[in-house]
């Protein structure tokens, strides 16, 4: 029971650039592209102070743009990992696609109903050229989230009756920040990556999509005067079929052992570990023996270049990535469900199958 984990590329891995080189993208996504021999062309971003030094830490950077068109139009780009903000990003994607290039969107792909609207026409113009537009759910790829995934396409624990997520360590800095700016931060943009692999493995675990969400979110003591969105918020999740999927996060929490543990539940066994800050861990349990899955590698930077990894799998092999754009959009639409249900006092919000 050893899953494959590892991070997948085809032959080619070159052609990379990055629109909105900001913190992440120098924290995250470079390590990791540099860690995996990802040919980067280049970077650019708004603020030419942000990229000042970008090549004294990453070497491997070949240039910095003056500007996203001459990204865009730069011949050797094939892929545009596109790490702005969510305000916006629907038009730097429909740029990119009418410049030929594939895209790989930071989450959450857009937060914006009117995006949502527009998202169709153009991944079907994408699609009429051969772009393929995936999205960056670098979660799906921390290794014991990735194992889990493997393990339930393959029946190891039979249909999937329960996933239960507990956000056991401390908030990053938020208060000050842009996501103070976001409403229901934690809801809509935070836990997305919980409730992204949530939604996955119910679907995966053939109990089919989501159709009525639950959500609360509220301040909790001790929490800063200045940080101006909820740090507690529970979001629940059905199928159909009656399974469930909960996320719990009850704020800022103090832990010598921090960590992210969760439990998928299903009718001939359960899966049980943690993700982040060095729990990584993952077993499975048949009720008469309970079995180490072995784990390499971490989240970040690994997820991030699985992510890449599997935009550039999808291209060479002529298919739509796992975390296509249009996969993307089931996870936003029930994350601004929860948005809706927290507005409404935790009334469970129905969504179509």
């Amino acid at each position: 029971m050893t899953p494959d984990t590892a991070p997948r590329f085809p032959a080619d891995r070159s052609g990379v650039a990055i629109l909105g080189a900001g913190a992440i993208a120098q924290s995250a996504h470079l390590p990791a592209y540099e860690q995996y021999g990802v040919g980067v062309v280049g970077v650019w971003s708004r603020s030419p102070v942000t990229t000042a030094r970008v090549r004294d830490r990453h070497p491997s950077v070949d240039r910095v743009y003056t500007s996203a068109e001459e990204l865009l139009a730069d011949p050797r780009v094939r892929y545009v990992d596109l790490a702005t903000r969510p305000e916006g990003r629907l038009a730097w994607i429909e740029a990119a696609v009418g410049a030929g290039k594939h895209v790989l969107a930071q989450k959450p792909l857009t937060l914006a109903e009117d995006d949502l609207d527009r998202l169709p026409a153009v991944l079907a113009r994408a699609a009429e050229a051969g772009i393929r537009v995936a999205v960056n759910h670098n979660g799906r790829w921390a290794p014991a989230w990735r194992a889990t995934t493997l393990l339930i396409r393959e029946g190891a624990i039979g249909s999937v009756v329960g996933v239960t997520h507990l956000h056991d360590k401390a908030l990053p800095p938020l208060a000050g920040t842009p996501f103070d700016d976001t409403p229901h931060m934690l809801l809509t943009d935070y836990l997305l990556h919980w409730v992204d692999i949530s939604r996955t493995w119910l679907a995966d675990g053939g109990a089919g999509p989501v159709v009525s969400v639950q959500a609360v979110d509220s301040r909790v003591p001790g929490q800063p005067d200045e940080a101006r969105n909820p740090w507690s918020a529970t979001l629940s999740m059905a199928t159909a079929v009656g399974a469930t999927a909960t996320v719990r996060i009850t704020g800022s929490n103090v832990a010598a052992e921090p960590g992210c543990p969760f439990w998928v539940h299903g009718t001939s066994g359960t899966a049980r570990g943690s993700v982040l800050l060095d729990s990584d861990r993952l077993e499975v349990d048949h009720g008469t023996r309970r079995t180490d899955v072995p784990l390499r590698g971490a989240w970040f930077v690994d997820g991030f270049a699985a992510a890449m990894g599997e935009l550039m799998c999808a291209v060479d092999e002529d298919r739509e990535p796992e975390n296509s754009a249009a996969d993307a959009v089931r996870s936003i639409r029930v994350v601004l469900a929860a948005r809706d249900s927290a507005d409404r006092g935790g009334i469970p919000v129905e969504m179509a199958p």
